[in-house]
């Protein structure tokens, strides 16, 4: 039996603020799926929260500190947009699980009956990244795609160091060294969450980051061809 393949898909890129862009994305995101489900595999699709996430979180901080209770709005979000892509991809007639799972151990389930699950966040502490690689983990595959908006991974933020180099491979400890692997703030962000770092480790599942506003470059991944990007081995 083939495992179900797993990619992590950044809020970012559902982006409100460019809906020309936006669409042709959808658009090339529903000939993916179709193409991984026309050649019978499987396909678990993790949703980040993106703008929706960060500013429920940055309304909620008027009223409580308590990272917890931020979480679950931001979970709220990463969920809200699970639903729209669940949603267009059951539209065109893919076998998409009905429901959003809320936990990576239902989620890996649904794969007994469904060729796509759809999903976001599940508990606080742990992002979207981290979610996809522990869904990874239940399903048995050796590798999860982190696609974000930057692509690759840096020695140093890019947006701070002119000097930042990029990786095209990497091992999960030179990972480590850079994320480490304690638990983000609420609306923080990171290459790859430091949790699903540690995840990763732990079970030796390999990390593909790219940047997923091409979706060709997922498609490469998910295929197993070369892509512009950083491969983590685990």
């Amino acid at each position: 039996m083939t495992l179900p393949q797993v990619i992590a898909l950044g809020g970012s890129l559902l982006r409100p603020e460019e809906s020309l862009n936006r669409k042709s994305w959808f658009g090339k995101l529903r000939q993916l799926v179709v193409h991984i489900e026309g050649n019978s595999r499987k396909l678990g699709i993790v949703v980040g929260g993106g703008l929706p996430a960060r500013e429920g979180i940055d309304l909620a901080k008027e009223f409580t500190s308590n990272p917890d209770k931020l979480d679950e709005v931001g979970i709220a979000a990463t969920r809200l947009n699970a639903t729209i892509i669940q949603q267009i991809l059951l539209d065109i007639g893919c076998n998409v699980a009905p429901i959003i799972p809320q936990n990576t151990q239902s989620a890996a389930e649904f794969f007994d009956r469904y060729n796509i699950v759809v999903m976001g966040g599940t508990k606080p502490g742990h992002t979207t990244d981290a979610v996809a690689v522990s869904l990874a983990r239940d399903c048995q595959a050796r590798d999860c795609v982190i696609a974000t908006n930057v692509s690759h991974v840096y020695d140093k933020d890019p947006k701070k160091s002119i000097e930042a180099k990029p990786f095209f491979e990497m091992s999960i400890n030179e990972l480590i060294a850079i994320t480490g692997t304690e638990r983000l703030s609420p609306g923080q962000s990171a290459v790859v969450d430091p949790i699903a770092v540690g995840i990763a480790a732990k079970h030796h599942i390999n990390i593909a980051v790219l940047d997923g506003r091409d979706i060709d470059l997922v498609e490469s991944a998910l295929d197993g061809k070369e892509f512009h990007g950083t491969i983590v081995r685990s």
